[in-house]
């Protein structure tokens, strides 16, 4: 693109969309100026005040879909440098007094506790104090609660899969009927006098558990927590509370971007690791993969599950080496694109060929696909 179309593309951003009549973005990325057009749009309209919606029906409904605050955030946070954004953010508050989710409490006890409203009070939550943070904490536990049930039992299934016959079970289902066992302790009941051939009255039934034994593993869950990886991080700290439950996983949890933070002392708690979240920033996953390296104690009942889109911001050769490290050692690696309901990647597909050539395992999953990988592993 040529300086001055640059500079075309710039003052179009200055001026907005109502000089769209006089100057025009150019073809090459004019997807993404319309974007950022939109998101500079959705808050400094604000300065047209009541002339606003008379320049509305001028131009009539030409505009795309109109942004809602979550969705605002992270296309700005997408678009634009994380100076700019924290520029945009203080303006917001300060100039523009949008404060109803940060000051107004009345206004979050009515917002609907779900996902998205979660994505939004963690892209917020650096701003938020007092009463209005204290309501935040609660809703995130009511949405992480609530994802949780629904993903528990998937989870489980894939680790308590197995009989073992050797222990008895409190659910009485047929198919878990233990039909040696309960013959043989009700042999003492048997009426000879019953019947031609007698009787074998059954006063205990028995059934066999379908729980496995297994020497614990570590599983060692890394996540990088840039704001494009919001949903993984969710996700992911969902998850490292359910296997923290489970007694065969000693489960711990990494959180980076440039720097390195083990919250394996919060793991079973999901609202605490997300609250300590801190969204953007770069990323160095080379230096957060030596650290997870460091928590390896015996590395063949060991798994470094690695949540990332790989955009590597320490160089390469440094991730490269690491990771090489990690996996001759003899511990499993997975590097995850995506963990989410969806698993839908955006990530650097050449690292990830490079990682894949190692003999790491890279994708996207969802939550059940990584613990059926993992009840695979410890099988």
């Amino acid at each position: 693109m040529s300086d001055e179309q640059e500079i075309l593309n710039r003052w179009r951003l200055v001026l907005g969309k109502y000089a769209s009549d006089q100057i025009s973005f150019s073809s090459e990325g004019e997807i993404q100026y319309m974007d950022m057009e939109n998101v500079l749009d959705y808050l400094y309209s604000r300065e047209y005040g009541e002339e606003q919606e008379l320049r509305e029906d001028r131009r009539g409904g030409s505009e795309g879909s109109k942004l809602t605050i979550p969705s605002w955030l992270r296309q700005m946070k997408k678009l634009f440098p994380k100076r700019t954004v924290e520029i945009m953010e203080r303006h917001a508050l300060e100039k523009y007094g949008m404060t109803e989710l940060l000051t107004d409490p009345e206004v979050l006890r009515k917002l609907e506790p779900n996902k998205e409203l979660l994505k939004t009070i963690l892209e917020l939550k650096h701003m938020m104090k007092g009463e209005v943070l204290n309501l935040a904490r609660e809703i995130v536990k009511k949405v992480a609660d609530e994802i949780t049930r629904k993903l528990e039992r998937e989870v489980r299934a894939s680790f308590f899969g197995q009989i073992n016959r050797n222990a008895s079970s409190p659910i009485k289902s047929a198919r878990n009927l233990d039909i040696k066992k309960t013959i043989r302790m009700n042999l003492k009941n048997y009426d000879k006098n019953s019947g031609d051939d007698g009787q074998l009255i059954l006063k205990n039934v028995y059934f066999n558990s379908r729980m496995k034994k297994f020497n614990q593993w570590r599983v060692i869950i890394c996540v990088d927590e840039s704001g494009s990886m919001l949903d993984s991080v969710i996700y992911s700290a969902i998850m490292a509370g359910i296997f923290a439950k489970l007694p065969m996983l000693d489960t711990k949890l990494v959180i980076f971007d440039t720097n390195v933070v083990d919250l394996s002392g919060y793991v079973e708690d999901p609202v605490e690791t997300l609250m300590s979240v801190q969204l953007g920033g770069g990323t160095n996953i080379a230096r957060a993969l030596g650290y997870c390296e460091g928590l390896i104690d015996f590395p063949f009942r060991t798994m470094v599950v690695l949540v990332t889109d790989l955009y590597e911001g320490g160089g390469y050769h440094n991730l490269y080496s690491v990771s090489k490290g990690i996996i001759e050692s003899g511990a499993k690696m997975v590097v995850l694109t995506a963990l989410d309901m969806e698993a839908t990647p955006n990530y650097d597909k050449n690292a990830a060929a490079v990682l894949a050539g190692m003999g790491a395992f890279v994708g996207a999953m969802t939550p059940e696909e990584l613990s059926e990988w993992i009840g695979r592993v410890i099988s």
